[in-house]
C-alpha cells in the first residue's frame, strides 16, 4: 500500500516487548521500565493477527524487536507464526546478542532469516559501562552462534557516539573482514529518554569515512549507504538520520508491545490496535499509513525527538 506520499509501506517493525536484560543508556533509564501488566501487552494472537492485517495491505518484512525480544518466553512461537503469515516474505530479528547463543539455531529453524546485532564497542569495560548490565563475551558468543547458523545475513549496528566509540571505527570496521557481516554505524538519536548526552555526542556518520578512507562506495540498501574495504567479506552501512534525513524512502510502520501503531517514529502519534479484530486492525493501518507524516523534525541535541517513549518501549 502507498501512503500520501506516493511511498509503498512494506516494512512492519513488531515489538514484541519492553523488557531488556541491558540498559544501555541511549535506550533505558539505569532502573529499567516499569513492568506492563499481561492485559496491557498484545497476546501472541494479537501479534499475528497484527502481522495478517498488515500484510494483506501490502507489507512483507517484519522485523521482530524490543526491548530485548530474546527475553520473550514465547519468541520461537511468535516467529514460526510472523514467518508462515501468507505474504510475509523476510522475518528479521534485532537482539543484543547476549541471549542468542542458545537460540540462533532454533531461530533460524523458526524462519527467521536475518539477524542484526547492537554491538558499539569492543572493549569489555566500555561494553559493560554503556549496558549497564551487559559482558561482551556473552554478545560475542551470540554473534559466533548466529554465524553458525547459517542465517542469510548477520549485520551489526553501532551507534555513534563522540567520546565513546568514534575512535574504534577502524576496529569495528576490521570485523568486516574477520567475518561475513555488515557493519552499520548508526548516528545517534536524541530520544527524549537520553538527556546525558550532550551535543560533543552527536556526531556525523562522515567520520567514518574520514576514518575508513580506503572504503570504496556500494550500492545503498534501505535507508544505509553501503561501503566496502578492500578485501572485505561484508560491507559497511552508513545511517543518517540526523545529518542526512531518509525520510523520503521511509517504507516502515511500527507497532508497540502495548499495541500502539506509529506510523512514525519521531512523532508522538499513536494509534491502538489491542482488542481489535483482524479487520478493524486493517482499517486502522490503512488510515495510519495514509496518515503517515512526509518527515519529521529536525533532530539534534537541542531538539529532541517527539516520539514520547524511549527506544525500548517503542522497539528498535
Amino acid at each position: 500500500m502507498k501512503d500520501s506520499y506516493g511511498r509503498s509501506i512494506t516494512y512492519l517493525r513488531l515489538s514484541v516487548t519492553e523488557l531488556c536484560n541491558l540498559r544501555c543508556r541511549y535506550c533505558m533509564p539505569a532502573e529499567g521500565v516499569c513492568k506492563l501488566r499481561h492485559d496491557q501487552l498484545l497476546t501472541e494472537e494479537e501479534m499475528l493477527t497484527a502481522v495478517r492485517a498488515a500484510a494483506s495491505l501490502g507489507i512483507t518484512k517484519v522485523r521482530v524487536t524490543g526491548g530485548e525480544p530474546l527475553t520473550k518466553p514465547n519468541i520461537l512461537s511468535i516467529c514460526r507464526g510472523v514467518a508462515r503469515t501468507e505474504g510475509i516474505r523476510e522475518v528479521v530479528i534485532t537482539t543484543n546478542a547476549t541471549l542468542l547463543a542458545g537460540l540462533a539455531a532454533p531461530l533460524r529453524e523458526a524462519g527467521v532469516r536475518r539477524v542484526n546485532v547492537s554491538l558499539d564497542t569492543l572493549d569489555p569495560e566500555k561494553y559493560a559501562r554503556m549496558t549497564r548490565l551487559g559482558r561482551l563475551d556473552d554478545a560475542l558468543r551470540g554473534i559466533q552462534a548466529a554465524l553458525d547458523a547459517g542465517f542469510e545475513r548477520v549485520k551489526m549496528n553501532a551507534v555513534l557516539i563522540g567520546g565513546f566509540n568514534d575512535g574504534e571505527i577502524p576496529a569495528l570496521a576490521e570485523l568486516t573482514r574477520k567475518w561475513p557481516v555488515d557493519m552499520r554505524f548508526i548516528e545517534l538519536m536524541p530520544m527524549p529518554g537520553n538527556q546525558e548526552f550532550g551535543p560533543d555526542n552527536y556526531i556525523p556518520v562522515s567520520r567514518v569515512l574520514d576514518a575508513l578512507p580506503d572504503a570504496v562506495p556500494e550500492r545503498e540498501d534501505g535507508v544505509a549507504r553501503l561501503y566496502r574495504l578492500p578485501g572485505a567479506q561484508g560491507r559497511i552501512g552508513l545511517i543518517s538520520p540526523l545529518s542526512q534525513r531518509f525520510c523520503g524512502e521511509c517504507n516502515r510502520i511500527r507497532l508497540t508491545a502495548d499495541g500502539k501503531l506509529k506510523p512514525c517514529l519521531h512523532s508522538a502519534e499513536e494509534i491502538s490496535l489491542k482488542g481489535l479484530t483482524e479487520d478493524g486492525m486493517r482499517e486502522r493501518m490503512r488510515l495510519a499509513i495514509l496518515g503517515k507524516p512526509e518527515c519529521h523534525g529536525e533532530l539534534s541535541a537541542e531538539r529532541r525527538s517527539m516520539a514520547a517513549r524511549n527506544m525500548n518501549q517503542i522497539g528498535g
